[in-house]
C-alpha cells in the first residue's frame, strides 16, 4: 500500500515478454504458418523437429493428426490432442522457411561483408553471392548459413538480435 491507503500495482518485469501465438495453420510438407499475437506471421518447417524425437513419430506419419493442430488455450504452444505439443518459445526460435534476396542483402550489410568476404564465409563463388544479392533464389542451406553468421558473428553492439 502507498501512503494514501490504496493498493499500488506491483508488476515485476524480468526480460522480454514470452511469445504468444494467435493462430497456427498447417501447410504441406510439415510446414506451419504461425501468427503471433503481435500480428507477425511466420512460416516454419517442423519436419526436422518431428524427426528429432520418437514422441513425434505419429505426427510424421499421420497427415490427419498433423492437420488437427490447434493453438493452446493461453497461446503458449501448438498442440495435437493434448498429448503432443511444441512450445511457443521453442517455435519462436525456429528459422523462417523463407530467406529471400532482401534478407540476404540486409544480412550482408549488417555483417559489413563485401562480396568477397561473404563468398569466403559461405565457401561459394563471388559471382554466386552477387546473384543472391540481386534475384537468384537463395537455397535453404545458404539461408541457414547466413543466419548462423548473423547469430554467431554479427550480433549488433546493443545485443539485439537481427531477425531475417
Amino acid at each position: 500500500m502507498n501512503g494514501s491507503g490504496s493498493i499500488k500495482d506491483d508488476l515485476i518485469v524480468a526480460g522480454a515478454a514470452l511469445p504468444r501465438l494467435a493462430d497456427a495453420e498447417p501447410l504441406d510438407g510439415r510446414k506451419v504458418r504461425l501468427t503471433w499475437v503481435s500480428g507477425e506471421p511466420t512460416i516454419v518447417d517442423l519436419a526436422p523437429v518431428l524427426a528429432s524425437r520418437r514422441i513425434y513419430i505419429p505426427l510424421r506419419e499421420d497427415d490427419a493428426l498433423f492437420r488437427s493442430m490447434r493453438v493452446a488455450e493461453w497461446g503458449n504452444a501448438i498442440e495435437w490432442g493434448g498429448d503432443l505439443e511444441l512450445s511457443a518459445v521453442w517455435l519462436s526460435r525456429l528459422p523462417p522457411v523463407v530467406f529471400d534476396n532482401e534478407d540476404f542483402r540486409r544480412a550482408m550489410d549488417h555483417l559489413g561483408m563485401t562480396l568477397e568476404g561473404m563468398a569466403a564465409a559461405l565457401e561459394v563463388s563471388r559471382r554466386l553471392v552477387a546473384d543472391y544479392r540481386k534475384n537468384k533464389p537463395v537455397p535453404r542451406h545458404i539461408g541457414l548459413a547466413v543466419r548462423y553468421l548473423l547469430e554467431h558473428h554479427g550480433a549488433p553492439e546493443r545485443g539485439d538480435a537481427v531477425r531475417v
